[in-house]
């Protein structure tokens, strides 16, 4: 069975064509006209991959409804356009990329594979925000967890490589633009850094990461920012952007100033901060695995975030941990901590998704 993948994002539209074997038969990444998203260039692109027998969507949210991967019908599309205002930024621009390739290929089964569903097996304990309970019952206000898809692949993926040692207990970092890290036991997640929002937990490129949540009630009151223009401030303003000028990880580490400095550090200090917590919440760490754009491309950030985890066993090999560019182990030979890279591959825990559902 062959699976295209459809992957928007905040700025382009990833399209990926896997073949039975998991292999990558064809990709296509298209701008983001959301608004006509027919007409520039999908119908052409959906045209040259040949041979089609389902469609997998990555969803970012799915509410407190959908834990795993389901196929789509005019109930769940009406579910999912209802949950859309738990997180309207992105849910609008998957539910349009839904549209518009299910009118390109009709008759052709869609599955919907969520951000929040790796998450769902988390412990009350790590969902409950300590909130009165009439208003989480009322908004359904909880922690739900994001980058599942990501992570369900990177702890799968590590287990297989480090077969047939055991890593039962594995703490798994996305860090790309968008950043969270798992805590993962036997491939069931027990934590996750993200919450309500994907604004919560680590520092990203543009995204504040944890604040005080004091702190914007102050701003409010004050009458300083309208909530509209704090909104704006959090998500696209702040982080590393907010802190250096700029998101990108690459022009960071290659300045000096003061600034950069600065963002590196608290970028570095919440993310050893959330790597030990991932550690509390599964009583130990077999293996630590690096993935997304940051994580698997920056040596530099590994080894740095690697020098404040040496209490747990973890221990970097100073040749292996500048391998890049595909599936790695850089760990110390020997250490307590497997420390592995794995190059991100959301398509094919979307493949395989789709092939359970429909299977």
């Amino acid at each position: 069975m062959q699976i295209l993948t459809v992957n928007a994002g905040s700025s382009t539209l990833k399209l990926a064509l896997v073949g039975g074997d998991d292999e990558l038969l064809a990709e296509h990444e298209l701008d983001s006209p959301w608004a006509d998203l027919d007409k520039r260039g999908l119908a052409g692109a959906l045209g040259a991959l040949d041979g089609v027998d389902a469609v997998g969507h990555r969803i970012v949210h799915g509410g407190d409804r959908f834990t795993e991967a389901v196929r789509v019908d005019q109930d769940v599309e009406a579910a999912l356009i209802a949950i859309g205002e738990l997180a309207p930024l992105h849910q609008p621009k998957s539910l349009a990329a839904l549209d518009a390739v299910s009118r390109a290929l009709p008759g052709v089964p869609a599955v919907a594979c969520f951000d929040t569903a790796f998450h769902g097996t988390m412990p009350p304990a790590a969902t409950t925000y300590a909130l009165p309970r009439r208003l989480r019952e009322r908004f359904h206000l909880r922690r739900y967890g994001f980058h599942g898809l990501s992570h369900a692949y990177a702890s799968r993926r590590a287990r297989e490589m480090l077969a047939p040692r055991s890593a039962a207990r594995i703490v798994t970092c996305h860090l790309g633009a968008g950043a969270s890290l798992a805590a993962i036991r036997e491939g069931v997640s027990v934590d996750t850094t993200m919450g309500f929002t994907p604004l919560e937990g680590l520092v990203m490129a543009t995204r504040c990461g944890s604040v005080d949540p004091g702190m914007l009630l102050w701003l409010l009151e004050r009458g300083s920012l309208e909530a509209p223009e704090l909104a704006d401030a959090l998500e696209h303003d702040s982080g590393l952007l907010g802190l250096a000028g700029t998101g990108d990880m690459r022009e960071l580490l290659g300045r000096r100033d003061e600034e950069a400095r600065l963002a590196l550090e608290v970028y570095l200090h919440r993310l050893r901060a959330g790597i030990a917590g991932m550690t509390a919440a599964l009583g130990g760490i077999d293996a630590l695995v690096f993935t997304g754009g940051v994580g698997e491309n920056s040596a530099t950030i590994r080894a740095r975030s690697a020098e404040g985890l040496g209490y747990l066993g973890v221990h970097l090999d100073p040749e292996r941990a500048q391998d890049g560019g595909g599936d790695a182990e850089v760990g110390a030979p020997g250490a307590p901590v497997a420390v592995l890279v794995v190059a991100a591959r959301e398509d094919l825990e979307i493949a395989r998704q789709t092939r359970q559902v429909l299977s």
